[in-house]
C-alpha cells in the first residue's frame, strides 16, 4: 500500500528563485511519515509519553525535478521493508503535473527516547504496519 499526503509548496519553502530548498524535501518527507503512522492510529506524542521514539538513521534523496512556489506535491510512502527495531521506507514526491521530483529511500529506527537506544517496535505497531503493506 502506498499512503499519499499533499503539501503545497510555500514561499517559506523556497530559495530565492522560488525553487524549493533541497533540505526542506526531508521535512515534506517527514512530515508524511508521521500522517502516515497517524493513519495507522499511532501519534507521536502519545508514543514519546511512552518513551518511544522514530528517529531517521539514514536519508538517500534523489533530487529529480525542481518543485517551485505554490506547486501542489503529493508525497508518497511506501514501507519497504520492517525489520525487529527499523523500517525502509521508499517515498516518491509528484507534483501536480504528475512529474516525479524527488525520491527517497528512509530508513527509521525505533529508540527508547530516554535511553536513545534502539528497541524492538512494539507488536501492536509492527500488526499495523504489516496489514498496511
Amino acid at each position: 500500500m502506498a499512503f499519499s499526503f499533499p503539501v503545497r509548496v510555500y514561499y517559506e519553502d523556497t530559495d530565492a528563485g522560488g525553487v524549493v530548498y533541497h533540505a526542506n524535501y526531508l521535512n515534506f518527507y517527514e512530515r508524511a511519515r508521521t500522517e502516515f503512522m497517524r493513519e495507522l492510529g499511532f501519534e507521536q506524542d502519545v508514543l514519546l509519553d511512552e518513551d518511544i521514539a522514530f528517529v531517521v538513521r539514514r536519508a538517500e534523496v534523489d533530487y529529480l525535478f525542481a518543485a517551485r512556489f505554490n506547486d501542489q506535491l503529493q508525497i508518497k510512502v511506501s514501507l519497504k521493508q520492517l525489520k525487529r527495531a527499523s523500517m525502509i521506507f521508499e517515498q516518491q514526491i509528484i507534483n501536480q503535473d504528475g512529474n516525479l521530483v524527488s525520491q527517497a529511500t528512509v530508513v527509521v529506527v525505533c529508540v527508547n527516547l530516554s535511553k536513545m537506544k534502539p528497541i524492538a517496535i512494539p507488536e501492536n505497531i509492527t500488526k499495523e504496519l504489516l496489514r498496511a503493506s
